[in-house]
């Protein structure tokens, strides 16, 4: 296949036209990652040692799970490399993720975390989210994907987007440390900011946190200002309880739609799904699929039925990045995949618990 050719398959394809053939879409990614011409350093330079042809052998999206999973690397790999040759003048952007498992991973990105937001900003629209309006961004931006994420939905839906910045590294190292005071204080400290937003600016959509949401329906005038005219809710990052969740929708924000994201920096964004009539689960969530696969396994790296709870495994397959076979911090439940959707659903994300007792700490996000 020509560079052309590749470049054609890779910025030409639509979301449906991919899934509906994602082993042929596989077969371009690797064709674009592996090839010489236009392949990153990071992967050229590992490729001799992975014991098989990744062009050759890699057929099929099952193959994926050949490959190692490298996401250590990317903690201390030079971002340069992770810039696929071919893409070369294309703006890159570098992220990371928020340090829980150890120090920060970083990803390049140009764009296909766009093309993932533009996919999410559909999908809001099936939950009925406002067309127009300001948004408030209540979350990690700096290093963090999710801020650039959230401002790009705002201006695709002409609003602006406010930002009250936090650190969730700084709030889980304080609680870790056992500081919980310092934790809830730089939490109201953080509401503070929200005030002085919403109280001269009109904010109809809000990205918040779990807690730090369940902190400003505590503050009650904050909570009636922000409350009276608020139509769209994004919620993401730590998880919430079913009842919690009915509070939020019927008894706190009833006049607004409420949807729910969940991702990471590398796999991207699996926004909720509307909700279907049998449901049992109230928030299922989808990913980008193919550029976004993910599995739900048992101990053994066999997928769990349907209905069960499993590690959640996931694959990178986007022209700026190719990422197989990482093994998140996550479970999650396995859903079927709804009417017209082509890829599994989850359900119920939780921290995965791996035996020795040692608590995860979500913090703020």
């Amino acid at each position: 296949m020509t560079e052309a050719r590749m470049h054609e398959l890779l910025d030409g394809w639509t979301a449906s036209q991919a899934a509906a053939d994602p082993d042929a879409y596989l077969r371009a990614i690797l064709e674009w990652h592996f090839s010489p011409a236009t392949g990153s350093p990071f992967w050229l330079e590992r490729a001799p040692h992975l014991g098989f042809d990744p062009i050759a052998d890699v057929k099929e999206l099952g193959d994926l799970r050949r490959f190692p999973d490298l996401s250590d690397d990317l903690r201390t790999v030079r971002a340069e490399d992770l810039v696929p040759t071919g893409a070369h003048g294309s703006p890159f952007e570098v992220f990371e993720s928020g340090g829980t498992t150890g120090a920060p991973k970083r990803v390049v990105d140009s764009l296909s975390r766009g093309r993932n937001v533009d996919w999410v900003g559909r999908v809001l629209s099936q939950h009925g989210f406002p067309e127009e309006g300001n948004w408030l961004h209540v979350g990690p931006t700096g290093p963090h994907v999710v801020g650039r994420t959230i401002k790009h939905l705002a201006a695709s839906r002409g609003g602006l987007c406010f930002t009250v910045d936090f650190d969730p590294r700084w709030v889980k190292k304080l609680l870790a440390q056992g500081r919980t005071e310092l934790a809830a204080e730089y939490r109201e400290y953080l509401l503070d900011q929200v005030e002085l937003i919403v109280d001269s600016q009109d904010i109809r959509v809000l990205f918040i946190t779990p807690p730090v949401l369940e902190s400003l329906c505590s503050r009650a005038s904050l909570y009636e200002r922000v409350a009276e005219r608020l139509e769209g809710l994004m919620w993401a990052g730590t998880s919430v309880s079913p009842e919690t969740l009915w509070q939020i929708e019927n008894t706190f924000f009833p006049n607004a739609s409420v949807a729910a994201i969940y991702g990471n920096t590398i796999m991207g964004i699996a926004p909720q799904r509307p909700r279907l009539d049998d449901d049992t689960q109230p928030c299922v969530f989808v990913p980008f699929f193919p550029q976004s696969v993910v599995e739900v396994i048992d101990a053994e790296g066999a997928p769990v039925a349907y209905g069960e709870r499993g590690r959640v495994l996931m694959h990178l397959l986007a022209r700026d990045m190719f990422l197989p076979n990482v093994l998140e911090r996550d479970t999650a439940i396995r859903i079927a995949p709804a009417p017209g959707d082509t890829a599994d659903g989850l359900a119920d994300i939780a921290p995965f618990q791996d035996g020795t007792g040692a608590k995860v700490i979500e913090g703020v996000y």
